[in-house]
């Protein structure tokens, strides 16, 4: 699915995040920055030790900042660690929102052109799909309405049940009255 939001297009696409050729990909994160499983296992995985290295250095972080670091063996050029929970390892529908934000602005702060993103929260932060999608896509159609780098914002999600999910609620947010 794709949808144009002001210069840019979100899309929405069923895979592996690992392989996307973007500028960056972004990684759900805790506030230390500390890669174990999920969506963060899988980019150390293929990225390689230094992603790891490089985000724990520019940490801890507030819950909902985000830092960047290189994209080590990844096809991206860099990720962008979106620090969605701290400690406890649980998250909230504001506390995705935030993060979400800090991604898009530091991309648009290093002139990015394209960005993944992953269901942020939905693995170990335990935050339904639905409140997931919720946050992370209104927070990017409203964000690219102004952007001026950004033209392309995939959602990169790993299984069936979450792209549902997700196309649902694109969908919904396009037939809302000021989309129309």
């Amino acid at each position: 699915m794709r949808v144009r939001v002001g210069r840019a297009e979100v899309i929405l696409e069923h895979g592996d995040i690992t392989e996307m050729d973007v500028d960056a990909v972004v990684n759900a994160a805790n506030n230390h920055l500390w890669m174990g499983g999920g969506v963060a296992g899988a980019i150390k995985r293929k990225g390689g030790e230094i992603v790891e290295r490089e985000a724990v250095a520019k940490g801890p972080v507030s819950v909902g900042d985000a830092v960047i670091t290189t994209a080590g063996e990844l096809k991206a050029r860099h990720v962008i660690h979106a620090a969605g929970m701290g400690q406890d390892l649980r998250t909230d529908e504001d506390l995705v929102r935030k993060a979400t934000h800090s991604s898009l602005v530091l991309a648009e702060e290093k002139k990015l052109t394209s960005l993944a993103f992953p269901a942020i929260g939905c693995g170990v932060g335990g935050l339904s799909a639905h409140l997931c999608a919720r946050a992370m896509l209104a927070e990017a159609v409203e964000f690219l309405q102004e952007s001026e780098s950004l033209e392309k914002v995939v959602f990169v999600l790993f299984d069936d049940g979450t792209y549902r999910i997700f196309q649902e609620r694109l969908a919904k947010i396009f037939s809302a009255p000021e989309h129309s």
